[in-house]
């Protein structure tokens, strides 16, 4: 099972390198409406403002989506415990991202909810020398 919970870690950085680049280049998709707002007639300039608003949001949310899978990755791999928690949360909502992020769903509720997987993460007591 530590196996697979570091191989766990490794797809939720390269999820979330992935879609952090989609993010991006949703971005620049945005901000290219955004200028053919300032660029064209009255009449295209309320399509492209939409099309701006919706590419920008759906970039930003795509990009943030990214950095905290990147983020969850790496201390998922360390076995915190903190990061089993949050990769249940990310994983039970990436079931909704057909396809490749219903399979990575799929194998995170698998590995951190097995009970050989709970044990890697529980809580050690902290030694203190005196």
């Amino acid at each position: 099972m530590p196996a697979h919970v570091d191989f766990l870690g490794v797809l939720f950085i390269i999820w979330g390198v992935l879609t952090t680049l989609v993010g991006v280049s949703t971005l620049a998709l945005g901000v290219a409406a955004a200028a053919m707002v300032a660029s064209r007639g009255s009449g295209s300039q309320l399509a492209a403002g939409v099309t701006a608003a919706a590419f920008t949001t759906l970039a930003l949310i795509a990009i943030v989506w990214g950095v905290v899978h990147v983020v969850v990755g790496v201390p998922l791999r360390r076995r915190y415990p903190w990061a089993r928690l949050v990769a249940l949360m990310l994983g039970s909502v990436d079931l909704l991202l057909l396809p490749y992020g219903t399979a990575l769903g799929v194998y995170a509720l698998w590995v951190l909810l097995n009970e050989k997987g709970k044990e890697l993460f529980m809580a050690r007591p902290v030694s203190r020398s005196v």
